[in-house]
């Protein structure tokens, strides 16, 4: 089971991650953005760390205090209960 939440998490970490780039790149060509709560919802199922990377890679919705405070909250309680799985 570990593996298979390991492995959820990574998937979704990598495509917030990459949504996060294309967002970034739309807001600078003026197109069509991707919702915010899109990008909330893809962090709080399983992909906040990779949101949180994508952030700070592509210095985007870095100004959000609501993104800052939640991708970061969410990373944390994600990082700690895949760590309290693994570890029971």
């Amino acid at each position: 089971m570990e593996t298979g939440l390991l492995g959820w998490c990574f998937f979704l970490s990598l495509i917030l991650f990459f949504t996060m780039g294309y967002d970034k790149g739309q807001a600078i060509k003026g197109g069509r953005r991707v919702p915010e709560k899109q990008l909330f919802a893809l962090a709080v199922l399983g992909g906040a760390t990779g949101g949180l990377l994508g952030m700070r890679a592509f210095r985007h919705k870095t100004r959000h205090l609501s993104f800052r405070i939640g991708f970061t909250a969410l990373t944390v309680l994600q990082l700690a209960a895949l760590g309290w799985t693994i570890w029971r």
